[in-house]
């Protein structure tokens, strides 16, 4: 939860888009084709190919974008803030990947589902036999050495402010509060000026409907005739699953990924299905259905995103992109 909380709370997204790619807008329940079995098809997506489907769902692609120039500018301020109040602060900076982001607190933006850093979502099960991937994590921060300034409650105060003063804003199932005074708060302003809680307010909304439109696909008449298509294949292979998810969390190991014959008989099926191609299309739609019924977000998301590309251009003495 901490985490979510840092990759809701921090971050400047550049050049927001909401359009998806074509075949991928209507609403969630818009039937479309589902492929036809191939024994010609490979056994898993190729890297470039997966990417794709990935990049095809429009709030996860919202949540993922790379985040860095708000990050710099963010930890700049901030830094800048506590020498004025004495206090030499030095937060690790972000991870320098094209994914990462950051707050001025030096944690990394993992954007919610994270964050940006980390491998996206992965909402329909395994998608190759490869081990997962691990995310590329910025050095740890050492701990304030007791009795040094870093270690004071009035430090804590310069860089957090006045518990009492947090503020918090909420989606329908997930609050989420920020330091409301200090050097952390001042950075954050100094990107969003009066819009920084209606940031927050959006990732948080963004992030609820990335897992409601993953519980409206299964509702979805083609995603569901792709998922007995599966299963039949599953059932030729003599494996007995209910879907991907639940292969998934049956694999107990790294290695169970490349062992186990559920998972093997798994990328087998949906490679011989289309399934993969089809989930991510239907979810793409299912996403966008969500943001046409909430304009705002987008709009918002959009204007703020702007807004912090400009004030870190600011900051770093760069151009705005």
């Amino acid at each position: 939860m901490r985490r979510l909380v840092r990759a809701l709370a921090t971050g400047a997204v550049a050049g927001a888009v909401l359009a998806t790619t074509a075949g991928c807008s209507g609403s969630a329940g818009a039937a479309s084709p589902t492929p036809a079995p191939s024994a010609k098809r490979t056994r898993t997506l190729e890297p470039a190919a997966l990417a794709g489907l990935h990049d095809l769902l429009p709030v996860t692609s919202l949540l993922f974008t790379p985040q860095l120039p708000s990050a710099r500018a963010q930890r700049k301020v901030a830094i800048a803030c506590m020498a004025e109040h004495g206090y030499r602060y030095a937060p690790t900076p972000p991870a320098s990947d094209a994914g990462a982001g950051g707050g001025a607190d030096g944690g990394t933006n993992r954007g919610t589902g994270g964050a940006a850093a980390e491998e996206r979502p992965q909402p329909f099960g395994l998608e190759s036999s490869a081990p997962p991937r691990t995310a590329a994590q910025a050095p740890s921060e050492k701990p304030p050495r007791p009795g040094s300034p870093e270690s004071t409650d009035a430090y804590a105060r310069a860089l957090f402010g006045r518990e009492s003063a947090r503020v918090s804003t909420k989606g329908l199932r997930l609050s989420v509060s920020r330091p409301g005074e200090g050097c952390l708060a001042e950075a954050e302003k100094r990107l969003l000026g009066d819009g920084r809680m209606r940031w927050l307010q959006v990732r948080i909304m963004l992030f609820e409907a990335q897992q409601q439109a993953r519980a409206d696909v299964e509702k979805d008449p083609a995603f569901r005739a792709a998922t007995t298509h599966w299963r039949a294949c599953m059932d030729r292979a003599k494996v007995k699953a209910q879907d991907p998810v639940a292969v998934l969390n049956s694999l107990r190991s790294a290695d169970d990924r490349k062992t186990s014959p559920a998972a093997s008989a798994d990328l087998r099926c949906k490679a011989e299905t289309g399934y993969l191609t089809t989930a991510y299309q239907r979810l793409a739609a299912a996403q966008q259905h969500w943001l046409d019924r909430h304009p705002a977000v987008g709009a918002d998301w959009k204007k703020l995103s702007d807004r912090q590309n400009k004030a870190a251009g600011e900051v770093l003495g760069t151009k705005a992109g």
